[in-house]
């Protein structure tokens, strides 16, 4: 799965419409809902949408017949292989009637090329974690842990007994980063991962 780096925008006239794509990369339902408020544009005829936040997605037509624009927006997202992303196309209607098939198209359209065209990035599942180490032991513990991809400690607090640490780690270096934490201790300590 990928994400976008930034907002992207894309441009179409179909049969006298103009189309306008902006898409953008979000983390949270509210993240998008603020995103379409922003950019919607209330003097164009209308405002279709569709985002997708891991298995949470939403879609609207926007007087549109149903199902000829929300849905082939989130269609171009799910076939871009994308996530955390919101996508608003906006219509300008230029008095060709397009029919149903012909909105399908344009709207996903669009959507897909606004999104082709996006720099993307991998989109990693990170779950986050917390451990306790001797001070003995923390110097190496933190180098081997940084050598983990795409590990981030977050945060690092010096108490009377030791070094305690959070952060976050790719799902499937879990495993890794808890064997790693048991070999560095001799398994005098374990590593926690969030729920």
């Amino acid at each position: 799965m990928f994400t976008i780096s930034r907002i992207e925008t894309f441009t179409q006239e179909i049969k006298k419409s103009r189309f306008v794509a902006i898409a953008a990369p979000v983390t949270s339902e509210q993240a998008a809902k603020d995103f379409l408020r922003e950019h919607s544009d209330p003097t164009a005829t209308h405002n279709c949408w569709a985002w997708r936040i891991g298995q949470s997605y939403r879609f609207n037509d926007d007087g549109e017949p149903a199902g000829t624009a929300g849905k082939p927006i989130l269609q171009a997202i799910d076939g871009q292989q994308a996530d955390n992303v919101v996508v608003l196309v906006i219509r300008w209607f230029g008095g060709i009637l397009l029919g149903s098939g012909g909105l399908v198209r344009a709207y996903g359209g669009v959507a897909a090329s606004c999104l082709r065209q996006a720099e993307k990035t991998e989109v990693i599942d990170l779950v986050g974690f917390s451990l306790q180490c001797d001070f003995s032991d923390h110097a190496l513990l933190k180098a081997r842990l940084s050598a983990v991809e795409n590990l981030s400690l977050t945060k690092e607090e010096f108490l009377a007994d030791g070094v305690a640490m959070t952060g976050t780690v790719p799902v499937e270096a879990a495993d890794r980063v808890a064997g790693l934490v048991n070999d560095i201790t001799r398994g005098r300590r374990a590593v926690r991962f969030d729920e």
